[in-house]
């Protein structure tokens, strides 16, 4: 069998590059420079397969170049919350008018591999998920370095291991006796990769003494190894771009590909980048995020859960939009459907994918009549997404993957839905912020729920787990931070519950209490970390000043394991 030739197709011209076995290898710099850069985790001969010299230059590069841009745009995030919390509303931008309003303009075509993407699996990076994962019947696979992975050192050194293996089809797994491995009797899922977010630090690597972003770490790794030998096989360097709330930072990101293209003489187009709208403000941004990535642009998700966090977190000072129940908050309400249409009419406008959300249910053993509910809801979901014109949707756990390329197959017979134009939508400011349609009620049992899944990721998180499965569905970090941003702003405006009972600190931390003891006594033996969990999310549910952005920095140092020693490189 011969060598590929890849297309990369842009706006304005297409590049055809033939790829020698030479060139199928990261580079192999002859003296790579590491000054200035500090590893303070543990480096077995494993990880210095990965951790070479030539990759932490790389990945120094990166840092030095980019990290002043990331630390100025999360400042930006603080000074627009300062605007948003003295009366200013989240709203589409004047001085882009002109890229919304040009007609002209596209993202890229779709790359090899990512035409059809109609069932995407997402999980974490240990090696059993990869596996199993890869071996599932569904398009692609999202390897999650973010919310489903708690950043241990272990945790990220090991996913970055794997995820090699598992590009040179050498990978396998033994426990308990059963061995897993590859299936060789199909063509394997694509591959995406989801690094962490912006916000993210990765503290056991320092570049010129600061601790190396989070997501130039996951991202420049995982590039450096194995891009060239993924174009070989005939698909590519593609992303999962998550928590970004301005064009701004997919500006970034888009420089960021360019420059690690340009180093490793890949040709720029080469990287494809999914952009998850998962906070309110990146919602009214679409086509900017798009057109500030566009030759690397392969479309837009709803990220529902982390959006629902953010429409509470970015408007937590006001009483207006205060929302019920986790569970009243569907995807069919006013201002998700907003959503959901907006994301859809933008991402087909401009020729790229408009990828559902997450179905986070997985099955039910020993209750058939549970189990058929929750599949009968997971059905019910994805009907409802590719009737929208979604061109795919993700799962959380295999057996789901049955059913959503069930209905996507029945009811989009093409590829994907791109020329499904959604012409008829015309969505609005006070569209995407109509939170006060949501129908449903504030209970005590949400309120216990929330305490529940908040406590329940938390303790796992401190454990170096990144998902859990509670309550019949696989929660990671995105729900847990519903969770607490619902606690803290119903304390917040001091909401009374369907029973009357007002909310505030009072209330949450009794509720606290009692849960973390209930917990306590369900899951028994040692080493878990109720307490340390309950600690945390105590500071969290008052609804008073000093609010956390983000549980996973808030909690980061708990699982770091910083050496005293730099390892010697």
């Amino acid at each position: 069998m011969g060598l590929p030739t890849i297309l990369h197709p842009d706006n304005n011209l297409n590049t055809i590059t033939h790829y020698t076995k030479s060139k199928m290898e990261p580079p192999a710099t002859a003296h790579p420079n590491t000054q200035g850069i500090q590893v303070l985790g543990r480096l077995s001969e494993a990880h210095r397969e990965v951790l070479t010299p030539a990759a932490l230059s790389f990945l120094a590069s990166l840092h030095r170049s980019f990290n002043k841009t990331r630390l100025s745009l999360l400042a930006r995030r603080v000074e627009r919350q300062k605007r948003l919390d003295a009366g200013e509303l989240p709203n589409f931008l004047p001085e882009t008018r002109h890229i919304r309003e040009d007609p002209t303009w596209q993202g890229a075509h779709p790359a090899p591999g990512l035409v059809d993407r109609r069932v995407e699996i997402t999980g974490p990076v240990d090696r059993k998920m990869v596996i199993n994962a890869l071996n599932s019947d569904v398009a692609t696979y999202m390897a999650d370095f973010e919310d489903s992975t708690a950043p241990t050192w272990e945790n990220v050194i090991g996913g970055q291991i794997n995820l090699r293996d598992a590009i040179k089809k050498d990978i396998q797994f033994s426990s308990n006796g059963k061995e897993y491995k590859l299936r060789t009797d199909k063509r394997l899922p694509t591959l995406l990769v989801r690094p962490r977010g912006w916000h993210l630090e990765e503290k056991h690597v320092l570049v010129d003494g600061e601790p190396m972003s989070g997501s130039l770490f996951d991202f420049g790794l995982y590039f450096f190894h194995n891009a060239k030998g993924l174009v070989a096989s005939g698909t590519g360097p593609y992303f999962y771009l998550p928590k970004m709330e301005s064009h701004l930072e997919a500006r970034l990101w888009n420089d960021v590909f360019k420059l690690a293209q340009d180093t490793l003489e890949i040709p720029r187009g080469t990287i494809r980048g999914t952009v998850l709208i998962e906070t309110i403000m990146a919602a009214f941004e679409m086509e900017e995020i798009i057109y500030e990535l566009r030759e690397h642009s392969a479309g837009l998700n709803c990220g529902r859960w982390d959006y629902i966090f953010s429409v509470i977190k970015r408007l937590r000072n006001h009483k207006a939009y205060v929302l019920p129940d986790r569970d009243d908050v569907k995807m069919t309400v006013p201002f998700m459907d907003a959503y959901v249409r907006l994301l859809i009419k933008t991402c087909h406008k401009r020729g790229v994918h408009a990828m559902g959300g997450m179905a986070a249910q997985i099955p039910i053993k020993n209750d058939e009549e549970k189990n058929k509910a929750a599949m009968d809801k997971v059905y019910q979901d994805k009907l409802r997404e590719v009737k929208a014109g979604h061109d795919g949707t993700w799962i959380a756990h295999p057996v789901l993957g049955k059913i959503a390329m069930e209905v996507f197959n029945q009811h989009m017979p093409t590829p994907n839905q791109l020329h499904v134009r959604r012409e008829d939508v015309h969505v609005t400011q006070a569209d995407l912020l109509n939170t006060a349609a949501t129908p449903g009620q504030v209970t005590e049992g949400g309120i216990r729920h929330n305490i529940g899944v908040a406590l329940g990721y938390m303790e796992a998180w401190l454990r170096g787990t990144g998902c859990v499965p509670l309550h019949h569905l696989m929660e990671d970090a995105a729900t847990a931070e519903l969770s607490r941003v619902s606690l803290w702003q119903l304390a917040r405006h001091k909401v009374k519950t369907a029973d009357g009972q007002t909310v505030d600190k009072e209330f949450n931390l009794r509720l606290l209490k009692e849960e973390t003891e209930k917990l306590k006594k369900e899951a028994g033996g040692q080493g878990r970390k109720w307490d340390e969990a309950s600690k945390y999310l105590a500071g969290q549910v008052g609804g008073e000043e000093g609010f956390e952005e983000f549980l996973t920095t808030m909690i980061y140092d708990e699982i770091t394991s910083v050496q005293g020693e730099a390892a010697k490189l």
